[in-house]
């Protein structure tokens, strides 16, 4: 998580890595933190620093799982830290790998073992982490806070971000400004096919936080309203859950799933993280396992060298069944994929191809059921600052990490829930960096 400019202190970047996600116990739990004067690597079971360096300031730091593979972006501070330039680094034998450099500042990084993604604003580059050769770009709508999700499992390499809800509106007059329409909808793209796999409607306000399960299997969604957290299937994008959060909006700072993808983890900017157990909130109509569910049910989108469309329903109701694509055959929408092929996102949005592509979209969000609250909860001992949180795989235990550089550790009754019960906290900062204040 890439923390503000607002905070006071030397954090830049505080972030787990994909281990928090395995189910290989002898796998190292890891929490990496970009500082102004260079980067670090924690153990978080138990809690130490295992490696450091100092070469100025470091904004996004994003370990392989355990190895010793990291990725290192420049906050800019220094000439030879741009943060358009990312490096790929092995620690332990005191190396660079690769280097590569952007046509923009690189808002976020992430990777597994087959895939690197590198987030700007309008882009994402997609590599192959075995030589480094792109594979793809994928355009996409203006993305500031860089929301997107990349799954840890090598076969089930799904990424998702944000996509404009398509309208079935006229297109503007010659030479109108293009109006976006807001982000409000998700694109799940397959990076190991470099194919887009569907639009998910997922809210009515813009999408603001997204995370993917160990497994691929699961996505999970907030908007910048906060309120409402929703679960989709993958590839399905069938809804299987949706929770309640709070009655006032919040900015939902991270989402995360344990390693069986059975609780979710919610931070925002209040001092309470949720923790949402996933059966709870099924529907009665998604009780059947995700993988159950009909893959028939999404539109399946076409390879393109361009953003797939953003053609997804704005109206939130079900289309006639004459005209639903779960009853016509793909061969039908011909016209259709040839069209997409050929578009950009932002041609998509001015032509009356968005009208047509609307009514092929399923409805996600027909089915209203009541949200779930959640599960467990924690109180963090000050409010109102970012935070990242995730669950420990080998013990019921829920670690948060805070932008004023703090690392604490909550047990969690994984049978009654309720709140959980603060264990230990640890200073990241170097000036108490081996001092741990212990709860009472």
């Amino acid at each position: 998580m890439n923390i503000s400019s607002q905070v006071d202190g030397d954090l830049l970047f505080i972030n787990f890595n994909q281990d928090f996600r395995q189910l290989n116990y002898h796998n190292q739990h890891c929490l990496s933190v970009g500082t102004k004067n260079g980067y670090k690597i924690y153990n978080c079971e138990p809690f130490g620093k295992c490696y450091a360096r100092t070469e100025g300031g470091i904004g996004i730091v994003e370990m392989l799982f355990c190895t010793s593979l990291v990725a290192l972006v420049g906050s800019g501070d220094q000439a030879g830290l741009s943060p358009r330039r990312l490096q790929i680094i092995n620690t332990k034998r005191q190396s660079i790998i690769c280097e590569l450099t952007f046509p923009s500042t690189i808002l976020a990084v992430k990777l597994n073992r087959r895939r690197l993604i590198a987030v700007l604003e309008e882009q994402i580059y997609v590599y192959d982490i075995s030589n480094m050769k792109l594979l793809h770009t994928i355009e996409t709508p203006p993305n500031p806070g860089a929301v997107c999700a990349m799954a840890a499992s090598s076969e089930s390499c799904f990424i998702a971000y944000p996509t404009p809800a398509s309208v079935s509106t006229a297109p503007p007059r010659a030479g109108a400004p293009t109006e976006i329409p807001a982000t409000t909808d998700v694109m799940v793209f397959d990076a190991n096919t470099c194919e887009a796999l569907t639009i998910i409607q997922a809210h009515k306000s813009p999408v603001s936080c997204l995370a993917i399960s160990r497994d691929g299997s699961l996505l999970a969604t907030a908007s910048d309203k906060g309120t409402v957290i929703r679960v989709f299937a993958l590839p399905s994008a069938q809804k299987i859950a949706q929770f309640r959060r709070g009655a006032y909006p919040a900015r939902i700072l991270s989402l995360a799933f344990n390693a069986t993808a059975t609780l979710l983890l919610v931070s925002s900017d209040s001092d309470t993280v949720h923790i949402f157990r996933i059966a709870d909130g099924r529907s009665p109509r998604a009780s059947a396992s995700p993988a159950t569910q009909s893959s028939s049910s999404s539109l399946a989108l076409p390879t393109s060298d361009s953003y797939a469309s953003s053609a997804a329903s704005d109206d939130y109701t079900r289309p006639p069944a004459s005209e639903s694509y779960s009853r016509t055959p793909r061969a039908a929408h011909a016209p259709l994929n040839g069209m997409l092929r050929r578009a950009s996102w932002k041609g998509l949005v001015n032509s009356r191809l968005v009208g047509r592509a609307a009514q092929l979209m399923p409805d996600r969000l027909s089915e209203l059921w009541e949200p779930s609250r959640d599960f467990a909860f924690l109180k963090l001992p000050r409010p109102n600052i970012q935070c990242i949180a995730a669950m420990s795989s080998s013990a019921p235990q829920i670690m948060v990490v805070t932008a004023d550089g703090y690392f604490y550790q909550y047990s969690i009754d994984l049978d009654k829930g309720g709140e959980c019960v603060l264990l230990k906290q640890d200073c990241l900062l170097d000036s108490a960096e081996e001092l741990g204040a212990y709860a009472s």
